[in-house]
């Protein structure tokens, strides 16, 4: 059973979290050839404070 972890910046929709998680199913049951019922996703939200880019937060940086 594919499991792909997805860590994304705070700040996006449901609608868009819920394109990403249908997306990588698609090409998970494309590249792999196993049944979308056996394909789990899991959306990681990050808080901006806690994602750090070239020594500073992506809050600090306006991401």
């Amino acid at each position: 059973m594919p499991f792909a972890q997805i860590y994304l910046l705070e700040g996006r929709t449901d609608e868009q979290k819920k394109a990403v998680i249908e997306k990588v199913t698609q090409a998970l049951h494309e590249a792999v050839g196993t049944p979308k019922e056996n394909i789990r996703v899991w959306i990681h939200d990050v808080p901006k404070g806690n994602w750090g880019i070239a020594g500073q937060t992506a809050a600090e940086l306006g991401r």
